[in-house]
């Protein structure tokens, strides 16, 4: 009996019915559920700077993908991250890969993150959260420190419908083959501490030899 209940246990984890839900907002950083390495990214729509709509799986099915997330243009840890990646962008676009940047900043605030002409690193709004969630990546900020980010920036950060909670991504790197499966993670609930682009190479390297 006791046999049977426990197999009963393992299938219903296993069913899709009790699958993990990653579009629901964690309550902090620390308990976010990311995807990871060897599962799918989902199907879902971004914009450019320009306010175009651009299927993730399309851009992606193009050619082999780094893609990361931070939190906005007005974080300097977020833009200190995407400078790190200009001096070795010819390395990833050496090996055949392209750099997407994804935020919550809206197409209007990208055109205001200004990169030297010569960086093809492609900015990115999730201005619903709709890929910031997929990816499990969404929290609430606690109230306190939402009350300083409003005393600092105003009514500029994201939220959901029906909601004024602030809502951030745990900034995260992926490394993606052209079917969309991710070969590399990283994600730190430590918004300080920013994933090594050399690593990030390495690791897109290693992808293109599997």
């Amino acid at each position: 009996m006791l046999i049977r209940r426990l197999a009963l246990i393992l299938v219903l984890i296993a069913s899709p019915l009790y699958a993990l839900d990653r579009s629901q907002v964690a309550d902090s950083p620390e308990n976010v559920t990311p995807l990871l390495n060897g599962q799918q990214i989902p199907d879902i729509t971004l914009k450019t700077a320009q306010g175009e709509a651009v299927n993730l799986r399309e851009l992606v099915a193009s050619k082999p993908t780094v893609i990361l997330f931070y939190r906005g243009g007005w974080c300097p840890y977020c833009n200190a991250q995407l400078a790190g990646f200009q001096p070795v962008e010819k390395q990833f676009t050496a090996l055949g890969y392209q750099i997407l940047a994804v935020s919550p900043d809206s197409p209007e605030r990208l055109n205001e993150q200004k990169f030297d002409t010569d960086y093809q690193v492609k900015l990115l709004s999730d201005p619903t959260l709709e890929a910031i969630r997929a990816f499990g990546l969404a929290f609430y900020l606690p109230d306190d420190v939402a009350a300083k980010y409003r005393e600092w920036k105003g009514n500029t950060f994201p939220t959901l419908p029906g909601s004024d909670r602030i809502v951030l991504p745990v900034p995260a790197a992926y490394v993606l083959d052209k079917d969309g499966m991710i070969q590399f993670q990283y994600v730190n609930p430590n918004y300080k501490v920013r994933v090594d682009p050399q690593l990030m190479y390495y690791a897109a390297k290693l992808a293109i030899k599997s």
